[in-house]
């Protein structure tokens, strides 16, 4: 079993990074979720590739070493307490092959984001440390729900009192049935484009997904090609988020209970976990109850330290 390890909680006064792993950055946005992030008293500083933009790949920001050498300079700084990424899109497979995740796994901080997150929140998860999937610090000031900003300053600062992961408004059951197991998955897409590549991890655990942007074929697809993997042989629940902006919305919803459903597992939907303006903030390798039948996922030890 992977030993879990929790970071330590923020303080006010402490110091967080920003990096841009993946796809470049709205200065205009990234100043306005900075100012949220300053707001509860934590000193926000950019790295320096964080603005950059690639010369020839418009969909990335920067270099991929560039990038990387601003994560790993930033992950190995002790000074930074946490590293928040500042958007998703695309670009963070491509940098982790320039990361020694041999070096930086042993180093207890707390990592920030999700949608192409996926990629280094699986890889810091197998090694047995706790990240947050959340929003970032380039959309945090574009989020018109309170409930979203205030779960991701609960889990950062004061995680021992988020007592239920889910939205109580929202969240349904599927399959009813118990399981425990830590919490991990994220975004679709990225989860099957790992299969193959170094930093895939088998999970054991309850699985939460969510996507975007993709149509009801798609997310079958992907579904398919995890479950003709053996994915799901170790998973002992799933939890689903949401599945954006997609041509059907109801097809999409019906797919993924036709692929995941003949599984049996304890199985709720709603979760209100991606790329929706109420995005819940939760501890992913944390050890995790789901209780499919009342729709609730609760933590078993404080998300950090």
């Amino acid at each position: 079993m992977t030993e879990v390890r929790r970071p330590r909680r923020l303080e006010r006064g402490d110091r967080v990074a920003v990096v841009a792993p993946a796809g470049p950055l709205s200065a205009e946005r990234l100043a306005d979720g900075s100012e949220y992030l300053r707001a509860w008293g934590l000193e926000v500083e950019l790295m320096p590739s964080a603005l950059a933009k690639h010369d020839e790949l418009p969909y990335l920001a920067g270099d991929d070493k560039a990038r990387a050498a601003d994560f790993r300079a930033a992950w190995l700084d002790p000074q930074y307490k946490a590293v928040f990424a500042g958007r998703g899109g695309y670009g963070v497979q491509r940098m982790l092959q320039h990361l020694d995740l041999d070096e930086l796994a042993p180093i207890d901080k707390i990592l920030v984001g999700f949608s192409d997150l996926t990629a280094l929140h699986e890889a810091f998860n197998a090694r047995g440390l706790v990240t947050i999937h959340s929003p970032m610090a380039a959309s945090v000031g574009q989020l018109q729900v309170p409930a979203s900003h205030d779960r991701l300053r609960d889990l950062l600062f004061e995680p021992g009192s988020v007592k239920d992961l889910l939205d109580p408004a929202g969240a349904r059951t599927v399959i009813p049935g118990t399981a425990e197991g830590r919490l991990l998955g994220g975004n679709l897409a990225l989860l099957a484009a790992s299969l193959g590549t170094p930093t895939f991890a088998q999970p054991d655990g309850i699985v939460v997904m969510e996507d975007v942007s993709e149509d009801g074929y798609q997310v079958d697809r992907l579904l398919t090609q995890l479950l003709r993997a053996g994915w799901f042989d170790q998973v002992t629940g799933l939890v689903i988020g949401d599945f954006s902006e997609s041509d059907d919305q109801g097809l999409v919803a019906h797919v993924v209970r036709e692929r995941l459903e003949p599984l049996g597992l304890p199985m709720v939907e709603g979760a209100a976990i991606g790329h929706e303006d109420l995005n819940l903030a939760i501890p992913l390798g944390l050890p995790v109850r789901l209780d499919a039948n009342d729709a609730t996922l609760a933590p078993l030890v404080e998300p950090l330290s």
